[in-house]
């Protein structure tokens, strides 16, 4: 663009974006179906909102399992049973307030791995089990530990802390950060698909199958295989498992991988489980506070919650939406931060994080709709009521759920490395900063996980920190990657900085509902509903970081940027004077 800079008026500069459409080729074969703001028939809602349920059972209900013999609850099932019902019904809660005024992305809050670190860790202090062990007293120390941890990230969230470094992270943070997410998590899935490779794969068949070949196949007016991909595989394949159970085909040692592809191994759970019971808070007793424990938590908080900041870009990211605003970001964390205190005083012996399973299911399935997700916590927390139900979902064989973590986590890596686009991929610097930042996200965690005893500051506490963030491969390599970006000089077109940011006219995600009309989102799907008109009129509510008003002027009117949209947009080289 040739610009006079003798003449007084002001040109600048305008990108023209070319949103995808819904019809073929390039431009939006794999649009959304719904997209954040959508809004499915109730029907569609539920089913699609179960889905979501089903999808985040595996990951969480495992977690008392991996906790029951450090808790001394390893024969005990109705314990167990409770647990899993007190787990749902927190995560319900928490995935309810998240998506309605948290971040307000259809993002599910369910317990998290990176707990299960320090909490072994606890419960390893009290000794073997024997006969005189009360489980009581191990869960209540877990549960204080949980409780004064989580008021750190509260903290944060509330005073804004998670804002400010915002403010300097760019394409090449997020995507080694987000592709490290689902490569990190491997190790999960191999395990539940070794219990049958055969079973595994025929799963992996049919989400494919279901989500790819046939998702433009429509039954009754409706793409079933598009919409619900997840379900019909799960249950074409549980149902597989049971005839192969039923016919010998698995083994009954417990001590051979394919006992685990039995559906029968937990049926005691199912026939002790009580009917209906609702957990609340403190059900096993007064929380107990100890400064190892409470230290040792905090690295699970740290990670967790780092984490979740790369699911927000994710999440985003395959929903249309915009780049999540500060606030909404802090309220995020903060929220999450309400989750972990609430798993704590009711008793689950985790906490809570985003899932980044049902992030990569959005991928799939290409529903987006925050009320999709309303309808999975509300499946969540009655389900949690149903001790019986919750017992029923707790008898899925490893191989479903290890087929779902092949297609789920294989996206999140996918949408990281999709986050490239912004960048330039012939530029040896940003090339070097990216591989570096991968490479030592997936070298640095097992080689600290081999070597627990290397971090040695002198301070227990600290030292478990340590290790527990050089563990998390995501937090390793998002690291890597913002320290380098910010320090290595480089052009911020090069950066990716530039399409990272774009005019605020132009700030909107669009697709195609159903009725083959425009939908838009830009950063007020953000906002709190119903009361955000009413706290812009009050301008305290300007500085404080968890309101929608916080920063909203400066993402709107300085230099006329906000965060860009990440999905559906495509830059041309086109410039307009104006």
């Amino acid at each position: 663009m040739n610009v006079n800079h003798d003449t007084p008026s002001r040109k600048k500069e305008k990108k023209s974006v070319i949103f995808w459409d819904s019809e073929d080729g390039q431009n939006g074969k794999d649009s959304l179906v719904y997209a954040i703001d959508d809004t499915p028939p109730w029907y569609l809602s539920i089913l699609l909102g179960l889905q979501h349920y089903l999808t985040m059972t595996a990951g969480t209900i495992s977690i008392p399992y991996l906790l029951s013999s450090g808790l001394c609850i390893t024969n005990n099932t109705l314990v167990l049973s409770q647990l899993i019902s007190s787990i749902l019904f927190c995560s319900g809660i928490i995935t309810l307030v998240q998506t309605t005024v948290g971040v307000r992305l259809p993002i599910v809050q369910g317990g998290t791995f990176s707990f299960l670190a320090p909490t072994i860790a606890i419960l390893a202090l009290h000794g073997p089990c024997d006969e005189t062990t009360d489980w009581r007293d191990r869960m209540v120390e877990v549960q204080g530990a949980i409780m004064v941890s989580s008021c750190f990230q509260i903290g944060l969230g509330l005073f804004g802390g998670i804002g400010i470094v915002l403010r300097f992270i760019g394409p090449l943070t997020i995507a080694p950060a987000v592709t490290l997410i689902g490569l990190s998590l491997f190790q999960s899935a191999s395990y539940y698909a070794g219990a049958s490779w055969p079973l595994t794969a025929f799963g992996v068949f049919c989400v494919t199958l279901f989500s790819q070949v046939l998702s433009h196949v429509s039954i009754a007016g409706m793409k079933v295989f598009k919409l619900f991909p997840v379900v019909l595989a799960m249950a074409c394949t549980w149902l597989l498992s049971f005839i192969l159970t039923e016919a010998g085909v698995f083994s009954t040692d417990p001590n051979d991988d394919s006992y685990r592809a039995r559906t029968d191994i937990y049926s005691n759970v199912l026939q002790n489980s009580e009917w209906f019971r609702v957990p609340y808070p403190l059900q096993w007793g007064t929380p107990k506070v100890t400064a190892a424990g409470v230290f040792g938590m905090l690295a699970g908080v740290l990670a967790g919650m780092l984490e979740s900041i790369g699911d927000y870009f994710a999440c985003a990211r395959l929903s249309e939406a915009p780049l999540p605003t500060m606030a909404a970001m802090n309220r995020g964390i903060f929220v999450e931060g309400l989750g972990c205190f609430l798993a704590g005083l009711i008793g689950t012996g985790n906490g809570t994080t985003s899932y980044s399973q049902n992030i990569g299911a959005i991928g799939i399935t290409k529903v987006g709709s925050r009320r999709v997700l309303v309808c999975s916590a509300i499946i969540m927390i009655i389900v949690g009521c149903f001790s019986k139900i919750c017992a029923l979902f707790a008898t899925i064989p490893d191989p479903v759920i290890g087929a779902n973590f092949f297609c789920m986590f294989g996206m999140i890596a996918a949408v990281g490395l999709s986050n490239l686009q912004f960048i330039n991929l012939n530029s040896s610097r940003n090339l070097f900063i990216l591989g570096f930042a991968l490479f030592s996200g997936l070298s640095l965690p097992p080689w600290i996980e081999a070597h627990p005893d290397y971090v040695d500051t002198g301070n227990k506490e600290v030292d478990q920190v340590i290790e527990v963030l050089l563990s998390t491969g995501m937090f390793v390599g998002g690291l890597c990657g913002f320290i380098m970006d910010n320090l290595i000089p480089g052009h911020a077109d090069d950066r990716g900085i530039e399409k990272w940011r774009y005019k605020r006219e132009e700030g909107v995600s669009s697709c195609d509902d159903s009725n083959n009309k425009k939908k838009e989102a830009d950063i007020s799907t953000y906002d709190i509903p119903y009361i955000t008109e009413h706290l812009n009129k009050i301008a305290i509510f300007k500085y404080i970081p968890i309101c929608p008003a916080f920063m909203r002027e400066n993402e709107e009117e300085k230099k006329g940027l906000v965060p860009v949209q990440l999905t559906g947009v495509r830059y041309s080289g086109d410039t307009e004077t104006v």
